[in-house]
């Protein structure tokens, strides 16, 4: 058997469960205002004379503000000067208001009322020509912006969010890593309650319970949980599954910490493996660990994704994106949303910096047998990288 994996149950690892000590400290409101500040920056740089932001990670980014989009609009906007304002109907006020950070103005419309004229009036009052509008915005959000500013143009505020966001403080980090060191917490509990007959449902519930338990936002934001042939699709297939000895499990779960996320991948065998599955498991911890070890700041993000592939290519995956191989990119930028720019991928040329922050998952799927990821996040440093979590040790001590 694997070393940790099986031999307890989940009621004994929920009960020895206890609230994460020692929690990463929230989002100051100095450091909102240095966002603010920056996006002002780079809004100026870019001939950008107002920001506005919709629902979602760079709502909460930027104002504090969690909120889901809805068919009502609801926009934060930021002027070249002045305090940034909420646009949000009337009977959301006190809601907002209770969830906003920093030095916010207010302004609020009726159901009958057009929101999109109200927010043209904010911008005309502060002479805007030239409007960013973030991109996760959904499209009726743009076309009713674009109907109420006439002739003035809205370009993509994907350069002033970006900006500000692909670049993690020492605050965010803090956040990260203690998301990041819960979730593989709960991967080692989930791996020691395995046992022949168990159905990926009863894991995923405990993965969830286990995240709660620790104290993440929410419980898990997503968990999947393949066994044997399903762990050839990176991304699962439907139905259950029942466990049985000499299966591949693959685990990719994650929680939240004030919003900030966690994202990790254990692969490992519930049994003796073969001698295929060894192969390639330590195939992949070598093409996982070349990815890491090509990181340096001003290094191209696809260049990672090369050090990965040319792992595999040389031990006769591949090329590109063929089976038996690689399917898919490296990895993806991480934080507020748990797939966010820049991406460790052909074709990004963006350069890696200190505080960027990625996924590191050269996945190898072999079609119709088994898939094994193993994937850990890492920040980017002066110097290369740094792990948040230590990456698995061996496929006999996956968690050492």
């Amino acid at each position: 058997m694997t070393h940790g994996i099986g031999g307890s149950t989940a009621l004994a690892e929920l009960e020895s469960l206890s609230p994460w000590p020692n929690k990463a400290p929230a989002i100051q409101p100095e450091e909102r205002a240095s966002r603010i500040a920056q996006a002002r920056t780079l809004m100026a740089s870019l001939g950008v004379d107002a920001l506005i932001v919709t629902p979602g990670a760079s709502l909460r980014y930027f104002s504090g503000l969690q909120w889901s989009s809805s068919e009502r609009l609801l926009a934060w906007v930021l002027p070249r000067s002045g305090a940034p304002v909420m646009v949000c109907p009337e009977f959301e006020r006190g809601s907002v208001l209770a969830g906003l950070a920093g030095d916010t103005g207010l302004r609020t419309w009726q159901e009958h009322e057009s929101p999109y004229r109200l927010v043209a009036d904010l911008l005309r009052e502060h002479g805007a020509n030239r409007v960013s509008l973030d991109p996760q915005a959904s499209f009726f959000v743009a076309e009713g912006l674009r109907d109420a500013l006439g002739a003035v143009p809205i370009v993509t505020a994907s350069p002033v969010i970006d900006g500000c966001r692909m670049r993690k403080s020492p605050a965010e980090l803090a956040l990260m890593q203690q998301a990041m060191s819960m979730t593989l917490e709960v991967h080692r509990r989930a791996a020691a309650i395995l046992a022949p007959g168990i159905t990926t449902t009863q894991v995923r519930r405990f993965i969830d319970d286990a995240h709660r338990a620790l104290g993440a936002d929410g419980g898990s934001t997503f968990c999947a949980v393949q066994f044997a042939e399903a762990t050839a699709f990176p991304h699962g297939v439907p139905g259950e599954q029942r466990l049985a000895h000499g299966d591949v499990v693959l685990i990719d779960t994650g929680c939240q910490v004030s919003g900030y996320h966690s994202d990790i991948t254990r692969t490992y065998v519930f049994g003796k493996p073969s001698a295929a599955q060894s192969d390639v498991w330590d195939l992949e911890r070598e093409a996982q660990q070349a990815a890491f070890d090509a990181v340096r700041p001003g290094v191209a993000c696809e260049a990672i994704d090369r050090a990965a592939r040319a792992v595999l290519e040389r031990a006769g995956y591949g090329p590109d994106y063929l089976l038996p191989g690689l399917p898919h990119r490296t990895g993806h930028g991480i934080g507020l949303a748990i797939h966010e720019p820049a991406y460790l991928v052909r074709g990004d040329t963006t350069p890696l910096a200190p505080g960027m922050c990625f996924s590191d998952e050269p996945m190898i799927v072999v079609p119709g047998r088994f898939g094994v990821r193993l994937e850990d996040h890492f920040h980017v440093t002066e110097h290369g990288a740094a792990w948040f979590t230590t990456p698995a040790a061996s496929l006999a001590a996956p968690f050492g």
